[in-house]
């Protein structure tokens, strides 16, 4: 078990800690959904154990939070499972968030909303992709151009001397 929570704490790029104390086990299902969904996945681990798996680690200070009825929430995209931790919070009064770690960065629960608002991964990539072509449609245009005017011209004449 601690092994598995240290590779949890290793692979991720963030880490939600949160209170889930009064969900039913429906509800509880929903978030673990939620959270597949968006690539990450759920773990509730006895505090005691989670804390022996962060000792050394550079989330070790996330330690902290971890009292009570306490449920990981974590995704290896930095921003996956924060952004599905605040949807199902605002669905969901009974999860807490508490705070997390994002790599070696402790995260208080504003920390996590500020991570959630972040564009994720694919949402980054496909707008520098668009940035980047850009141009490259722009130039193209530019240079059909010239060629579509010209033949626009000539049909122009062409209709001329056929009236």
């Amino acid at each position: 078990m601690v092994e598995e929570l240290g590779r949890i704490f290793a692979d991720s790029g963030v880490v939600v800690v949160a209170h889930y104390e009064g969900l039913s086990v429906a509800e509880m299902t929903d978030f673990r959904l939620r959270l597949k969904q968006a690539g990450g996945g759920v773990r509730v681990a006895k505090n005691r154990l989670a804390k022996i798996a962060l000792k050394g680690t550079p989330g070790e200070k996330m330690g902290d939070l971890l009292t009570g009825m306490t449920v990981l929430a974590y995704s290896e995209d930095p921003v996956a499972a924060a952004k599905a931790v605040e949807d199902f919070t605002k669905v969901n009064k009974k999860l807490v968030v508490l705070g997390g770690a994002m790599g070696g960065t402790a995260l208080d629960q504003a920390g996590v909303t500020a991570v959630a608002a972040m564009p994720s991964r694919e949402e980054l990539i496909a707008s520098i992709v668009a940035t980047i072509g850009a141009p490259a449609a722009q130039l193209a245009g530019a240079i059909g151009a010239p060629a579509a005017n010209i033949a626009s011209i000539l049909t122009t004449l062409e209709e001329r001397e056929a009236a």
